[in-house]
């Protein structure tokens, strides 16, 4: 435990402290450059998770109905349940980043 705190202590000084030495004043467009960034990783990172939870969440549900087949009605209800809320989290990736892109247009 303690070696990860040395290393992530070293991480936060090579890759953060650099950052506030080249930061700049003035009207440069640079920072629209975060917001393309931020754009793609909400998307990205959105469909990634859910796809992963959808993933398990399709497989259990059928794992659990080949193993009880008497119980796949009631499964089946909380599968549907489960997938729409997955796939909210995808949908609010893709508002965070319709925000972003708008800001990068503005």
């Amino acid at each position: 435990m303690r070696n990860f705190m040395k290393l992530a202590m070293w991480a936060f000084v090579v890759f953060f402290v650099p950052v506030a030495a080249f930061a700049e004043t003035g009207g440069d467009e640079s920072h629209k450059f975060g917001y393309a960034l931020g754009a793609g990783l909400a998307v990205g990172l959105a469909g990634l998770g859910c796809g992963i939870g959808q993933g398990l969440t399709a497989g259990n549900t059928t794992a659990g109905i080949a193993r009880n087949p008497g119980a796949a009605g009631s499964m089946f209800t909380n599968f549907i349940l489960g997938m729409v809320l997955i796939e909210s989290i995808a949908i609010y990736g893709l508002v965070v980043a319709i925000l972003l892109w708008l800001q990068l247009s503005a």
